[in-house]
């Protein structure tokens, strides 16, 4: 049966799962065993029955021997049952456990990736990664093994018997036929393995669309793209059914071969095997033992055929599993590294970087300096370096020309747990778990209590919001805060950054969405709370660094200008020019409003 296979294709695959083969070896030798006694107790009813035919054709026939025959038959079907539960416990229930640990390690992988890595991948590939292609590799364990084992244990015993017991010249006659399978399954192996790739990757596109669309829903609408985006995922759709189109259609030549090359078997074993009664060489009922053999050989043989594919199907996901897993992140690893982060000064000196994937200076002389308990702010045009700054600092990347350290220890010295522990972070977007208002605050830190937590709601100025929400802090705020304004949603999310009280905070344009009150509001209250703690302030609206202690202009990728409020304005650069503009827009749209 392994040549019928291909031993090549069952050595790949298993020879990479040996690790959890090791790990599970007992599990699998019961589930084994029990298979092989399940297969000796096949062997027994056709011969049973054989001697039966035999015994009534010679009318010696007794109720004695008619009560034994049948009471040993029973006693085999109650052992197989027993078997056959024992088997699929051991050999099954393993397979999940290999699905378990498959899923974890994804996961832990992916905890561990840097932002290189998620600007490479797409979030529908990786979901695809993560289910089907783990759903493919466990039923290599599960039912792979199973098959494998119940078709060649089944296969050798059937054929075995048919050979001792009763005629080795029909078995091997009716055997022969057999080996055209084996020219299938070369001819086929790699066209399927290439056909369930390119229907995953397909799956992945669908995948990804799928989370694009719902996330984007309101902009599609807004725009009226409906259309346009239904015809778009149509597209990937057509090409998800094509792909799997191309490989079910390898799939579907297998049970007509087996079952053609059966068919031709029985055929050749009526034949040849009616010929053998007519000369003696065997009896009526050894040849109806015989056929009832084949028909035992059946299941073997249909077997190889979905053996074959699940096989190449769990070799092409673990490819994709593997292309995951063997990705590196890109972030320093130090030996020994600090896990203890002081609350001390930051300096920034980068002389030069540039992303991972792209070779044009995003920044270069970017250097500054922090106290402890300072508050900094960037400013500058779109584009000009602001998020990159902040992304270095969160490590995103730790490849760059210059150094930043922090307590006078470089931050790539650090943990990188033990480090971003100490950093309170607000994104541009902020992300919102589908659960209750307290729980997205306390996911900062799961053991706050109900105190600090209205602490850092007050903070954020969102408790009087809370407060008009039907269920206050328990208020659901739906996938991704769905049900929040724009302005809440900022505000939950300074809410959760505060709530640990980080020796360092970062706002990343954290304040675009909230009025200029509530934004003083904000401001004025973390600085209250904050006097021992350093802030980072990064804004389009220069409003939101009027008050910190230093403040940096960023443009192409360098600082223009650096000073307080008032000496940038004294200036008359960048900054003066856009503060006035922005005070002139805001006090226009304050008398637009009063008139209403």
């Amino acid at each position: 049966m392994i040549g019928i296979l291909g031993g090549e294709i069952i050595m790949g695959i298993f020879s990479r799962l040996s690790w959890f083969f090791k790990r599970q070896w007992k599990q699998y030798l019961i589930g084994v065993t029990a298979l092989i006694l399940v297969a000796i107790c096949n062997v027994i009813p056709p011969r049973i029955i054989g001697n039966i035919v035999d015994t009534v054709s010679k009318k010696n026939m007794t109720t004695r021997y008619l009560a034994i025959n049948m009471t040993i038959l029973f006693v085999v079907a109650i052992l197989q049952y027993l078997l056959r539960f024992l088997w699929q416990k051991m050999i099954y229930g393993s397979s999940y456990v290999l699905e378990r640990e498959l899923r974890s390690r994804l996961f832990r992988h992916f905890m561990k990736m840097d932002s290189t890595f998620y600007q490479k991948w797409r979030t529908g590939d990786l979901m695809a990664h993560a289910t089907n292609d783990i759903d493919a590799v466990r039923d290599v364990a599960g039912p792979g093994i199973l098959t494998l084992a119940d078709s060649l244990i089944t296969g050798t015993s059937m054929i075995l018997a048919m050979g001792l017991f009763i005629n080795w010249r029909l078995t091997l006659m009716a055997v022969l036929p057999l080996l055209l399978l084996a020219l299938m399954a070369n001819v086929l192996g790699g066209k399927i393995h290439t056909a369930f790739k390119d229907s995953q990757a397909a799956f992945s596109n669908i995948n990804n669309k799928t989370q694009e669309s719902i996330v984007g829903i309101k902009v599609l609408k807004a725009l009226g793209q409906e259309k346009e985006d239904e015809a778009d995922f149509d597209k990937y759709v057509d090409e998800n059914i094509k792909a799997n189109k191309r490989s079910y259609r390898l799939d579907a030549m297998f049970d007509p071969l087996t079952t053609l090359i059966m068919g031709i078997s029985y055929t050749l074993t009526i034949i040849f095997g009616g010929l053998a009664v007519l000369n003696q060489r065997i009896t009526i009922g050894q040849l109806v033992s015989f056929i009832t053999y084949m028909a035992e050989l059946m299941w073997p043989m249909y077997a190889v055929g979905s053996l074959f594919n699940l096989l190449e199907r769990g070799s092409a996901s673990y490819d994709r599993i593997d292309e995951l897993l063997a990705e590196k992140s890109s972030l320093v690893k130090t030996e020994n590294a600090f896990t203890t982060v002081p609350n001390g000064s930051i300096n920034f000196a980068i002389d030069k970087f540039h992303y991972p994937d792209d070779q044009a200076t995003a920044l270069r002389n970017v250097h500054f300096k922090l106290n402890a308990g300072q508050t900094l702010g960037i400013v500058g045009p779109t584009g000009g370096g602001k998020s990159t700054i902040i992304g270095l600092l969160m490590r995103d990347f730790d490849h760059y020309d210059g150094a930043i350290n922090v307590g006078k220890i470089d931050i790539r010295k650090y943990d990188l747990n033990s480090y971003l522990d100490t950093i309170g972070y607000v994104p541009q977007t902020n992300f919102l778990f589908s659960t209750d208002v307290r729980n997205n605050v306390r996911f900062a830190n799961i053991k706050a209590t109900e105190e600090q937590v209205e602490s850092a709601t007050h903070i954020a100025d969102l408790d009087g919001d809370i407060s008009q929400m039907s269920d206050g802090y328990d208020t659901q705020v739906g996938e991704l805060g769905v049900s929040l304004s724009g302005g809440q949603k900022q505000r939950l999310a300074i809410a959760r950054a505060v709530l640990s009280d980080p020796k360092l905070l970062i706002l990343d344009d954290s304040l675009s969405a909230v009025d200029s009150k509530t934004e003083r509001n904000i401001e004025t209250r973390i600085a209250d709370n904050r006097r021992h703690g350093t802030t980072i302030i990064a804004a389009s609206r220069l409003s939101s660094v009027e008050n910190a202690d230093e403040i940096i202009v960023v443009a192409d990728g360098t600082i223009v200008e650096k000073g307080t409020h008032q000496e940038l304005l004294n200036q008359a650069g960048w900054y003066a020019d856009t503060f006035n503009l922005q005070a002139k827009n805001a006090e226009l749209e304050g008398r637009l409003s009063n008139e209403k």
